[in-house]
Order: structure tokens, then C-alpha cells, then sequence
């Protein structure tokens, strides 16, 4: 039991800080009528939504399977890494970085070791997790601060492309040029005469004595893209993307996707991350209560409201980018510099966003013996991009 909380208290710090938080101005702000107000029901939606769909993709296996046919297409080290980073740079924006790593970044250090390349690990995994960091910048579902900005300005989705469009192409060029001089043409022969399957055999079910993932438990082993579950989920995740841009009722989405998770796969929502929405709403307590405190609240708006892209950067780097966006929203309204520092302060410390944790994780497990030297790696490429996009957004401004 004790091992549990432990457990649990290490993954959901930041719910726990939040509800604490939240606790607290309940106390300075007695709970009255207009607490109903506080909590944006339509981010808490369109975020359990795409969660649960995303889920369901993640449990047939889905992007597994299309990395493992780009693969069997590779041919030299520098092409096997590109793939690697594309796969995280483009699947994030539409899974969100979170996802993008816990799916991509296991199946990269296997997918390393086939190709006998465990020694530039290290560097891999730093550069997919800034790849799925400013991949996720880009489109209002690839991180859940961007969903929650999109809805609380009622922004279009289109004006969201061009606000974050030139930070995340100069990331995609940085990570091409890094890539190019750091990793040769070496031939790469180990995936040859071996089809999608065959890659997707050694990666997901290398043992057949041990435990195996969650897409073959559902679907059974080579089930291709996912069969008809895949379809349903597509269609649902388009009806998720039309509400995010305002096409189609909040409404009709709750219930194509409650209805459709329920035939296909029951056991999502046991996958899906609760802690996220559940964070969100402590946070809008803690938001909501505090703004009513005007002492309090003139304070921040005058902290927040004189430099808002330098506070948000740097804000991330201690507590991340979704507590920052949510606390820096509620004492201020220049959107467009929020959206821009909430999303690169996702550069830069580990912590800045929790999405990097889940890569550290991941490595440390693989080689525990290195995980200071990962650490260090990480904290150099992502500073640097971070400098770089802050330099850019100082460019534009």
C-alpha cells in the first residue's frame, strides 16, 4: 500500500500540488454559487475525448505498425534517425507529445538496438524528445495547454497555425541539420528482407514467454493497421478534431466518443490518463478563487502583465508549461505572447514539459548507468533550442 501512494504521489505531483493549491483558497474563498463558473467544461470535454481516442489507438497498436513499415524502407543511419524524429515531430501534433514519447520512444531504443547503434541512444532519445516537444507547439490538440488556450479565446484554428507555424519549422530545420552532421551514411543491413511485420515482430513481441503489449492482447498478433477498430477511431478522432474547430456541437462529440469507446474497447478508459483533467479543474479552482482576491490579483496581473512571453518561459522552467499556461491565463490577456512562451518553454529544463520525463524514464530504465550523462544531453539540446526560438519570437515581435 505504501509502495502505492509512493507511486502514485512521484506520477500525479502536480495534481496533488494543484489540489492542495485549490484546497487552500477554498478556505480564502468559501465556496459559494459562483464556483459553477470557474471550470471551462469545454476544454475538460474536448481534452477526455482525445484522450480516450488516442488511447484506443495506442492499444491496437497503431503507430507502432506504420513506424515499423517506414522502417523496413530505411537504409542508412541518418535515414533510420530521421525516421525516428519524424515519427515523434509529426505524430505529436495530432496525439500530443505525452503519447508521441510513451509510444515512439521504447520502439526507438529497440528498434537502436536491432541496428546495433545502443551507443548513439543517448543523443536519439534527446533529440525525439525535443522533436515531439516542437512538433506538439504547432496544432491546438498536440499539447493540452493549446487545446485550453484555443477554447478559452475562441482563437481560430487557423490563426493557431500561423501563430506557432515559424517556431515549429525552425525546429523541424534545426533537427535536420543536427541530424545531418551528427549521424553518417552508414549502410544500415539489419532490417533487410524483413517486412513491416517482421520489424514489428522483433520490436513488440520479442519473447513470446513475456508479458505482451496491449495491441496484440486486443487485436491478437499481426492484425495489420488495427482492423475495424482503427476506421472507428479515425472517424471518431475527426469528429473530435471538427469540435476543437468549432464545425461540429460539443455535444455530438461526447457521445460518438463515449459510444464508440464502449463497442470498440472498454478497457480505454481505464488507459486513459485521468490525472490530466482532473489537474486541470484544481487548477481553475485555484485560478477562479484567487482572482477574487483583488490584492492577490492586481499583484499578478502587474508580475505577468509587463513581460508575458519572458514570465511564461521562464515559469515553465520550474513548475511546466501546463501549470504555467493555466495560472498565467487567469491575470492575463495577451494571448498570442502566452501561447508562444507556454509552448518553447517547453525547451529547457527537464521539468519544463512533463512529456520529457517520460523519455528520461524510458532511457534510465534501458541503461541506468547513464542516465546523468542522458540528463546532461537532453538539458544542452534543449536549451539550445529553446534560445534559438526565443531569438526567433524576438525576430517576429
Amino acid at each position: 500500500m505504501r509502495q502505492r501512494v509512493l507511486t502514485f504521489m512521484r506520477s500525479e505531483t502536480i495534481l496533488i500540488v494543484a489540489s492542495i493549491l485549490a484546497l487552500i483558497s477554498c478556505f480564502i474563498v468559501p465556496p459559494d454559487g459562483q464556483y459553477g463558473g470557474y471550470v471551462h467544461v469545454s476544454t475538460i470535454a474536448q481534452l477526455i475525448c482525445l484522450m480516450l481516442v488516442v488511447a484506443g489507438f495506442q492499444r491496437i497498436g497503431v503507430f507502432r505498425i506504420i513506424g515499423a513499415s517506414l522502417l523496413r524502407r530505411v537504409h542508412t543511419a541518418r535515414g533510420l534517425v530521421l525516421t525516428l524524429l519524424s515519427l515523434t515531430f509529426i505524430s505529436s501534433m495530432f496525439i500530443t507529445n505525452d503519447v508521441a514519447l510513451l509510444t515512439f520512444v521504447p520502439f526507438g531504443l529497440a528498434v537502436l538496438t536491432m541496428a546495433r547503434m545502443e551507443d548513439k541512444a543517448i543523443i536519439v532519445c534527446a533529440l525525439m524528445t525535443v522533436a515531439a516537444n516542437t512538433g506538439s507547439m504547432l496544432t491546438p490538440i498536440g499539447n493540452a495547454h493549446n487545446l485550453y488556450f484555443k477554447a478559452l479565446t475562441s482563437i481560430s484554428t487557423g490563426r493557431f497555425l500561423e501563430i506557432m507555424a515559424p517556431y515549429s519549422a525552425l525546429s523541424a530545420v534545426l533537427l535536420v541539420i543536427v541530424t545531418a552532421v551528427v549521424f553518417r551514411g552508414r549502410k544500415i543491413t539489419e532490417f533487410e528482407g524483413m517486412d513491416s511485420k517482421g520489424i514489428e515482430r522483433r520490436v513488440l513481441a520479442p519473447d513470446a514467454s513475456r508479458a505482451q503489449p496491449d495491441e496484440i492482447k486486443v487485436t491478437g498478433y499481426g492484425a495489420g493497421y488495427g482492423g475495424w477498430r482503427a476506421i472507428v477511431y479515425t472517424a471518431v478522432f475527426l469528429v473530435c478534431v471538427l469540435t476543437v474547430s468549432d464545425l461540429i456541437p460539443l455535444w455530438v462529440m461526447c457521445v460518438v466518443t463515449v459510444v464508440a469507446m464502449l463497442v470498440c474497447d472498454r478497457r480505454s478508459f481505464l488507459h486513459a490518463d485521468w490525472g490530466l483533467p482532473l489537474t486541470f479543474i484544481m487548477f481553475f479552482i485555484f485560478i477562479g478563487n484567487m482572482k477574487r482576491v483583488p490584492e492577490f490579483c492586481a499583484i499578478a496581473q502587474a508580475f505577468v502583465g509587463q513581460h508575458p512571453l519572458e514570465v511564461s518561459i521562464i515559469s515553465s522552467q520550474v513548475i511546466s508549461n501546463v501549470p504555467t499556461s493555466l495560472l498565467l491565463s487567469g491575470f492575463c490577456d495577451q494571448w498570442v505572447p502566452l501561447i508562444i512562451g507556454t509552448n518553447i518553454g517547453g525547451m529547457g529544463t527537464l521539468i519544463a514539459s512533463m512529456a520529457s520525463l517520460i523519455t528520461y524514464k524510458n532511457y534510465a530504465r534501458a541503461y541506468p548507468h547513464k542516465k546523468s550523462r542522458y540528463l546532461a544531453m537532453y538539458t544542452a539540446v534543449s536549451v539550445l533550442f529553446l534560445l534559438l526560438l526565443y531569438l526567433l519570437a524576438l525576430i517576429i515581435e
